[in-house]
Formats: C-alpha cells, structure tokens, sequence
C-alpha cells in the first residue's frame, strides 16, 4: 500500500467533492457516496423525479476522469439490445456466427449511466444482470469481459414485484433517494453555477490505485462482530439483506479504510453504509436509527484504549455491589461488634483493597477526561481526521460527547461510593462537572 499515492488520490478527491458541491447544490452526501461507490467498483440506484439533476450528476463524475469512455442511455419497454450493446457484425454473420460490435456501447464503456432501468425488457435484463455482477457480457459464444469501472441507474419509481427485476435491484448495493432542493438559498445560487467543464482531476489508474490497496485492508475481528450485530439488529425488525450485499458491505468499509491510509477498517468507515441497507426509501429511516445505535456501540469499542469506560464501570459496580458488606463491617467495627481474626482481616483487607482501587482508578479515570475534553475543543477536525468523507462532523461529536458523559457519571459514582465509605473525598480528585 503506498501511502503518498494514496494521500495524493485523497487530495484529489477533496479537489473533486470541492467542484461537484459547486455545481450541485445540497448533493453533498450523494457526491461523497457515488465517489466512495466509484472506488469500491460498486453500482449506485438514484430514486427521484425527472429534473433533480441524477444524469448530469453521473456525467459530471465521469468526466473527473478524463481518459474514461462514457455510455449512457434513456430505456424504454421498446429498447433493442442493439441500442444498448451494439448492432450484430454483418461480415461475422456470413461466417454464421452472432457477434456484436460493443465500441461505444455499454460493455466497451468505463463509465455508465441507464435511465428507467426498470422499464428494461428482459432481452436487455439477462445480459444487464452479468454485467453489473460479473463484469461480463456474453457475447455470441464468447464470454467479452467489460471494463466498467462504475454505473449509475436512476429511477422514477421501484419496480414491481417481478422476479427478474428483483434479481437487477440487488445488483445495486448503493440506493440514495434524491429530490428538489429545498433551501432558499440553493435557489439563490441555481442562476450562477459554474459552467466552465471540470478539470480531469483523477485518472483510471488512481481508481486501480485504491481497489489493489483496499485488497490488502484488513476487517478486524470488532468490525466483523458490528457486521454481524447490525444484521442480527436488522432481521429482528424483519429487514433481510442477502450475503453477497453484506460482502459487498465489507468490500466498501476496506475502501474507505484505504482511502484513509489505514490497513484495518474502523467504525468510521461505515458511515454511509445506511444508504446500502434499505429497499424501499422510506424503510431508510428506521434503518439508520438502527445503524446508529450499532455505530455508537463500534464507536465505544473503538475508543476503550483512550478511555475504556467498560473496565472501569465493571469496577465501580463491582465495589458498589460490596457496598452493604463493606457497611457492614464499618458499623461492626465502631459497635464492638464480634468478628473472628479471619474475619476481620478479610474484611479489612476487603475494604483497604476497595479504598485503594477506587483511589486509583478515580484518578485514572479524571485524568483521562480532562484530555477527552481538550480533544473537544476541536472534535470536528478530529473526526474529519478520522475520515476525510465525513460531512456532518457535529452530529458524530455529540456522540463522543455522550461518551464523556458516560465517563462522568462513572467518576460520580467512585467519588460517592468513596465518600460514603470513607467520610471523605477522593484525595487528588477535582473535577469540574459543569464544563
């Protein structure tokens, strides 16, 4: 994996979302999605109405890339499979064999964009299916393979239940439902766009670049098991993806690790991956709710080495569970009451051990916040550090906020377990709560 290639690609990128965003106003999350798509080699469905600019949104990436060929067509019921393949060659059908002349259609193409995918009929559906899957056009009896590099299709509506149709939507792991603009001053800046052609800022190379580096990204065993909690999260509220999706999944998180310069995926390469879970738009809600709850799990999980809020939880409810024995033995102590030598001298020690580890941890732990909270006074930068892609970097610095603040009570319960035990406070331990 070569570290400065990738980090001359990554600025590239940012150079590239900089010229999509200003031609396509409130798109932002849509551009960074089709350009993580476009490095994974995965293809994107855009549901909306005609005119929310899905077409010239997929030329646009395309032409970021100067070298690349570009196809992309309007389908009707009435579409032939010349129209999208290629006319059959005359002088190979004297020779009695059927084979398409595909330069400037579909499967010579680097770069695709198929509008009303759905109204495709099933002469074009067969060879569509091998072609967004495998890479492969049959071709007569031949077996073409297809340089597509990345296929946009849009949609004005789902198809219906139809099992061939079916069978093309799984193809598409990247679903994004786009609509108007919304913002008066997305209006306001519609009538003084650039139209100036963009820069071929990327080449084919640079998409080779990242897929061989994302081939040798590692999923640890923590994401596996988020993979894992988020599907069996999914199939309880009866959402089902099948497992050629959930690989793909994967495929997509070793991308975005390698866009980052990482070898290993981090639950902050699974931020978009709400926008591959639904089928019908309006099931994406629930399922980023759900998403959510998994990301902010990964996220604690992730963060244990800097603050591990498990062990020491684990340890204030271990002493607060000790709580009434330990009370016990003080109220003995200061009756009179009988205990044997044995007993005592557990007890003491019980409580000595107590005394020292809530002394200690306590101090661990307030140490550890106070650096949390000096890392907070720039938490957007630090997250986007985390993932370049990331766009609303305040709704991901609230969720390590709610970590703090998980920490906090933590540090709350040692002091007042201490406190009661002791009938004093923690000593070296001062910490502001109002911050």
């Amino acid at each position: 994996m070569d570290m400065n290639e990738l980090e001359s690609i990554r600025h590239k990128l940012e150079q590239a979302i900089g010229h999509l965003e200003a031609r396509f106003l409130e798109r932002e999350e849509l551009i960074r999605v089709l350009l993580l798509g476009l490095m994974a080699g995965e293809n994107a469905l855009l549901i909306g109405p005609p005119g929310t600019a899905k077409s010239q949104l997929a030329r646009a990436l395309s032409q970021l890339f100067g070298s690349g060929r570009w196809f992309d067509y309007l389908l009707t019921r009435f579409t032939t499979p010349d129209e999208m393949f290629g006319p059959v060659s005359l002088q190979r059908l004297k020779a009695d064999q059927y084979v398409r002349q595909t330069d400037g259609y579909l499967p010579a193409a680097d770069f695709a964009f198929l509008d009303e995918i759905f109204k495709a009929n099933s002469a074009i559906l067969n060879a569509l299916l091998s072609i967004l899957n495998e890479r492969v056009f049959f071709n007569g009896q031949e077996k073409q393979s297809v340089p597509l590099l990345f296929l946009i299709a849009a949609s004005n509506e789902l198809p219906e239940e139809n099992e061939q149709l079916a069978a093309l939507y799984d193809r598409f792991l990247i679903r994004y439902e786009v609509g108007y603009l919304k913002q008066m001053s997305s209006y306001e800046k519609m009538f003084q766009l650039p139209d100036v052609p963009l820069p071929a800022l990327l080449s084919l190379r640079d998409i080779e670049t990242v897929r061989r580096a994302s081939a040798d990204v590692v999923i640890p065993e923590t994401m596996i098991y988020m993979l894992y909690q988020l599907k069996t999260e999914l199939e309880a509220k009866e959402f089902a993806l099948s497992d050629r999706r959930w690989r793909k999944i994967g495929q997509v998180w070793k991308t975005s690790a390698a866009l980052n310069g990482r070898r290993e995926v981090t639950v902050w390469d699974t931020v978009y991956t709400p926008h591959m879970l639904w089928d019908l738009p309006e099931d994406y809600g629930a399922l980023k709710e759900i998403f959510q709850k998994v990301f902010q799990e990964g996220l604690k999980q992730e963060t244990e080495k800097e603050l591990p809020l498990r062990r020491y939880d684990r340890i204030a409810k271990h002493w607060l569970e000790e709580e009434d024995a330990l009370h016990a033995f003080q109220f003995k102590k200061e009756v009179g009451g009988r205990l044997s030598k044995e007993e005592q001298d557990k007890a003491r020690a019980n409580l000595e051990e107590c005394r020292l580890e809530l002394e200690d941890k306590a101090r661990e732990l307030q140490s550890k916040l106070v650096q949390w909270l000096q890392r907070e006074k720039d938490l957007p930068g630090y997250i986007r550090n985390r993932n370049f892609m990331l766009l609303q970097t305040a709704e991901y610095a609230v969720k390590y906020t709610h970590l703090r603040i998980q920490g906090e009570r933590i540090l709350q319960s040692m002091q007042g377990l201490y406190r009661t035990l002791f009938d004093r406070e923690i000593p070296g331990v001062q910490y502001d709560y109002t911050l």
